[in-house]
């Protein structure tokens, strides 16, 4: 784990990039960029609340747990779950509810939607070092370009996969191998930084890159299965690093590359 270290990688006199042992950073999106789970929760909240304001008589508990379980059958992005919910619940989907429930859910997504603490500055001090970036996300292609332009990272990266770039899911070695081409560096030369340790941890480590969890966004989604979450937390004690803050991943790059910041 990296704790406590003053951060000052990249400071003047250190080596260009192209001469370190690490050239390149491959980014998770959801959770390692983002609290993804917050906004998401807080949108379907709102969501819940307009439909009640709308008319519909429903318990907001009991239909936030409704709309969970859509999603573990569907998927987290899954782009229908008000219909499916007005459909299941009282057998009829209004435009009227439908509406209230979209716009609730829009407006507070694009307000809870922020970077965690100090991550436009990481971003920006790796770009000026030089490092090639790149995000591997298990996202649909479009809704990791609008959380990306939503969250002003659209011209940071030097690629952006997704599923629908990959056509497989972490961690499955193809999107990680992907990245590595792009960035044309061996994966001794990349560190992986994610929040989902079965995923993006082993994925990667099978691969043979550095790997950092990113446990500050290690949020389960609500409801989710205790053995599930059990899984995640023995798999990210097998990460390389540890950080609990996104600046930490300075003091990683500095310690990969042989700096005593």
């Amino acid at each position: 784990m990296v704790a406590g270290k003053s951060l000052n990688a990249g400071k003047k006199g250190d080596p260009p990039v192209r001469d370190q042992p690490i050239r390149a950073v491959i980014f998770d999106l959801d959770n390692t960029l983002t609290d993804f789970i917050q906004a998401k929760d807080d949108a379907i909240r709102a969501a819940i609340d307009a439909m009640i304001d709308a008319g519909l008589a429903i318990d907001a508990d009991t239909a936030h747990r409704h709309m969970y379980d859509i999603y573990l059958k569907e998927g987290i992005e899954y782009q229908r779950v008000f219909d499916r919910f007005l459909q299941e619940t009282v057998g009829d989907v209004s435009d009227r509810i439908l509406a209230a429930a979209v716009m609730a859910y829009r407006r507070a997504r694009d307000g809870s939607l922020v970077l965690y603490p100090h991550t436009k500055m990481v971003l920006n001090r790796l770009l000026r070092d030089g490092y090639g970036l790149v995000v591997v996300s298990d996202a649909p292609r479009f809704e990791a370009w609008l959380r990306l332009y939503r969250l002003g990272l659209q011209h940071t990266f030097d690629r952006v996969f997704t599923y629908d770039d990959t056509g497989a899911r972490k961690p499955d070695p193809l999107p990680f191998q992907m990245a590595l081409d792009e960035l044309d560096v061996r994966p001794d030369q990349a560190v992986m930084i994610g929040d989902w340790p079965t995923r993006d941890i082993r994925g990667a480590k099978d691969l043979g890159l550095h790997t950092v969890w990113a446990r500050y966004g290690d949020k389960a989604p609500p409801y989710k299965d205790e053995a599930l979450k059990a899984a995640d937390t023995a798999a990210g004690v097998e990460a390389d690093f540890i950080v609990d803050d996104m600046a930490q991943l300075l003091e990683v790059l500095a310690e990969l590359n042989g700096r005593k910041d």
